[in-house]
């Protein structure tokens, strides 16, 4: 049951909020990462200094919405964990955008997608771990162990 109280008036999560949290948070991955103005898309790759640091933030920034939204919905004690999403997002599409920069991989280069799809791991697994310490947070009864 979403959302509900146990006895020590914490939140508790079953298996169905679990999946409707992965559900949602790759929902926010799909609509914050490639629907996004085409600025933020061509810009976050540039300098800092310039329109790159703008678009960079934007985009991370959106990020961390969703996963505000998302924190929100389903374990809102968590709220802190968009802080959390907006480093770490900056961080690994900045890391990205640099080594695709610096190495001048063109678009039609296939270190190019793997960088893109090593970047989009990094985005998953970051998704995942929010998830399982979520879950495991408001579920102490349970043990990965």
């Amino acid at each position: 049951m979403l959302l509900c109280y146990n006895r020590e008036w914490a939140f508790s999560m079953d298996f169905v909020d679990l999946l409707l949290l992965y559900i949602a948070f790759q929902l926010k991955h799909l609509l914050c990462d490639f629907i996004q103005p085409y600025w933020v898309a061509t810009g976050k790759g540039k300098s800092l200094a310039g329109v790159g640091g703008k678009a960079l933030s934007f985009h991370a920034g959106a990020h961390a919405a969703g996963t505000l939204l998302l924190t929100l919905i389903f374990a809102p004690v968590f709220w802190w964990l968009a802080i959390v999403d907006f480093v770490i997002h900056s961080t690994v599409d900045r890391a990205k955008s640099l080594i695709i920069d610096q190495k001048k991989w063109p678009l039609s280069s296939k270190k190019y997608w793997f960088a893109f799809g090593a970047d989009q791991l990094a985005h998953h697994m970051t998704h995942l771990a929010y998830i399982v310490f979520i879950f495991t947070s408001l579920n102490p009864e349970l043990t990965l162990l």
